[in-house]
């Protein structure tokens, strides 16, 4: 698992698990959004389905990128993923939960 940079901690509640993406720094927000998931899972990413198999990753990394006149301010995208709702959120949010 590549280790995410993160403004704050992340936070593991029972049945959730959230993380602050690190929208300028160099990691793919889709990398973000695997490793999320493996560690809610306790799963080696490797072990995961591909994330294109649920959602387009393009699209999902051009949604949250930044923009010429600064970051999104704000919107969100859940889908499904390795059996986990997966939410990520214009602030950088990536949240875990079972579906």
């Amino acid at each position: 698992m590549s280790k995410m940079s993160s403004p704050t901690p992340a936070t593991e509640i029972g049945d959730h698990y959230t993380v602050h993406y690190d929208q300028l720094g160099d990691e793919p927000l889709s990398v973000a959004v695997a490793d999320a998931v493996a560690t809610f899972l306790n799963e080696d990413v490797t072990e995961l389905e591909p994330l294109h198999y649920s959602i387009n990753a393009d699209a999902l990394e051009r949604l949250f990128e930044p923009r010429v006149n600064g970051l999104r301010p704000n919107g969100s995208v859940s889908f499904e993923y390795s059996e986990c709702l997966v939410t990520v959120t214009a602030d950088g949010e990536v949240r875990v939960e079972t579906v």
